[in-house]
């Protein structure tokens, strides 16, 4: 495979699960432990590796990540050490989809969220994307690409051709465009 780190991010329940999902039907190596299994809200897994939580104090899974496909939560791209290069597939949602599915989330697993409303959260979230946006840019070592989840969902094929070609062109995209699973969109937009 490739001398970058693929990293699958951005905000919690935009469909990072379902990227990397993609990812791995399409034949790309991904760097999980299973430490966090499937549940009611992500019935197919989470695919996430515990280690990247600490990634400000020990990076040394990255070495590991070469060639692989990690899922990272934003806030964390900066923790990354620079020595590396990165491909980056940022995933977006509907700001009310995200919210309403992490509230079923929150409710499912009997955890109170933060006490703060959409709109707060949302401006929250807002700023944080933004800031996050801007620092990629500013770095040599990252490329990023931005998929929108209801494009995974629609135009599974066309997602997986985008992502293929962003990362090198080598990953089954039939396979890829396969996962995507329209029954599992229960936080629906509301227009």
């Amino acid at each position: 495979m490739s001398l970058f780190v693929t990293v699958v991010s951005g905000l919690p329940r935009s469909g990072t699960s379902l990227m990397m999902q993609m990812l791995a039907a399409g034949g790309m190596p991904v760097l999980t432990d299973g430490v966090r299994v499937p549940d009611l809200d992500n019935p197919r897994g989470y695919l996430e590796f515990e280690a990247v939580k600490q990634t400000r104090t020990d990076s040394s899974w990255v070495a590991a990540a070469v060639g692989k496909a990690v899922k990272m939560v934003y806030l964390l791209l900066p923790d990354l050490p620079a020595a590396y290069h990165y491909r980056v597939i940022l995933m977006q949602r509907d700001m009310r989809e995200v919210l309403a599915s992490q509230r079923a989330m929150l409710l499912h697993s009997g955890r109170k969220g933060a006490g703060l409303s959409d709109e707060q959260m949302a401006d929250i979230f807002d700023r944080q994307i933004r800031r996050m946006r801007a620092w990629l840019e500013s770095r040599h070592n990252f490329e990023v690409i931005t998929v929108d989840y209801h494009d995974c969902l629609r135009v599974p094929s066309a997602v997986a051709g985008n992502v293929n070609a962003f990362l090198g062109g080598d990953l089954g995209e039939l396979p890829m465009a396969a996962i995507a699973d329209p029954s599992l969109y229960r936080q629906v937009r509301i227009h």
